[in-house]
């Protein structure tokens, strides 16, 4: 990668007893029992404490399968991750000198002055002091930090609203622009939320970034798959000629990139959102100061800890399978499908193009249903 590769290197309804605030009506039914203080016992405690982990995520699924006014949010979460992408991949295609992109990308500038003392010889007023390479670590940070911040705020914004939408008092959800309108009153908090949010995420990419091996790593890992038959249509060495003669040529590589950095920019942005699981909620429920929300959240956490990995893992088990689907693309064709030419197998670019597009679909709406499995829970252990 190159300017993009240096910013990032490579985002739960239960009860027995329910709540009082518990408006959404669906067809899944999952008794759960108050939690257990102290270590479960070897029956109903471990039995219980998975029921209620796994039913928050198939309750969740549920609630949003009976609601489709709901649907406008794994629509509005998959137009943020497109943002991403789009933002990502523009900065990548920018036109830049070389001496830009070594200021902007630090695997550069480590390959040019720990790994090839020969090319520093050769240009030693490339880099006069080590200001210029700090300079680059800062820049990384910057812009990471920027892109972090717009889309943390937007899916701060989206939680908050939802969990506003399914909190409506009229007997059903409200509507997906009321929860906007009603979340427009905690803006403040929910920017600050964002913005530590954000700086912890564009912390970790840096150092990810400037520890080199990790990013390395990271970078390695997702090129092999995304040079596997359904992912490999978007091969970034190839072009598409716009013009007849191929006086203009369209280069997949923006969307390759861009694409890739928005997955690890996402696997960032869930792993901030699970630490600060229940952050919103004692912001726009109970309207709880930021330090206070944080604090509740953490303790309500220790309390359910095991619920909410079992649900997170249930949830995670269902993506996991729709990417396990990708492997019938190579076992069908007999091997991978090469892509050295464009347009591939008419039939087999089809398919892949549905393939993806479906598998975004899945990915968007179990995390919309996490965030609704999200709230059950934290109804579940303030009722218990």
């Amino acid at each position: 990668m190159h300017l993009i590769s240096g910013i990032v290197p490579r985002c739960l309804g239960l009860c027995r007893k329910l709540p009082s605030v518990h408006i959404l009506h669906t067809d899944i039914d999952i008794p759960m029992g108050p939690l257990q203080e102290g270590p479960p016992d070897r029956g109903a405690g471990r039995e219980g404490t998975f029921r209620r982990g796994a039913g928050a995520a198939l309750s969740g699924i549920g609630t949003l399968i009976h609601n489709p006014r709901l649907f406008l949010f794994p629509l509005a979460f998959a137009l943020v991750f497109t943002g991403i992408c789009i933002i990502v991949g523009a900065l990548y295609a920018i036109p830049s000198s070389l001496e830009w992109r070594a200021f902007i990308d630090p695997l550069m500038s480590q390959w040019r002055f720990f790994t090839d003392p020969t090319i520093t010889r050769w240009y030693p007023d490339f880099y006069p002091d080590n200001s210029r390479l700090l300079f680059s670590a800062v820049q990384t940070f910057v812009l990471t930090f920027g892109i972090e911040f717009i889309t943390i705020c937007c899916l701060v914004i989206l939680t908050s609203s939802l969990i506003l939408c399914l909190t409506s008092r009229n007997g059903a959800p409200a509507p997906f622009f009321h929860g906007l309108a009603r979340a427009a009153k905690y803006l403040k908090p929910l920017a600050g939320l964002s913005a530590i949010m954000a700086f912890t995420g564009s912390l970790l990419v840096t150092t990810c970034c400037w520890a080199y091996q990790p990013g390395l790593i990271i970078f390695q890992f997702l090129s092999s798959v995304f040079n596997y038959t359904p992912f490999n249509f978007l091969d970034p060495n190839l072009s598409i000629a716009i013009l007849s003669g191929g006086a203009f040529e369209l280069s997949f590589a923006p969307i390759y990139y861009g694409l890739k950095d928005a997955l690890v920019l996402s696997a960032i942005n869930i792993l901030l959102f699970t630490l600060t699981l229940f952050v919103v909620p004692l912001l726009v429920i109970e309207e709880k100061s930021l330090r206070e929300a944080v604090m509740g959240s953490f303790a309500l956490m220790r309390s359910i800890k095991w619920e909410i990995a079992i649900c997170i893992l249930s949830l995670g088990v269902i993506i996991f399978t729709a990417l396990l689907a990708s492997l019938l693309f190579p076992a069908i064709a007999g091997g991978n499908i090469p892509t050295d030419h464009w347009p591939p197998p008419h039939g087999w670019l089809v398919g892949g193009v549905l393939y993806v597009l479906a598998l975004t679909i899945v990915v968007v709406v179990v995390v919309t249903a996490g965030g609704i499995a999200m709230l059950n829970l934290y109804r579940y252990v303030k009722t218990s």
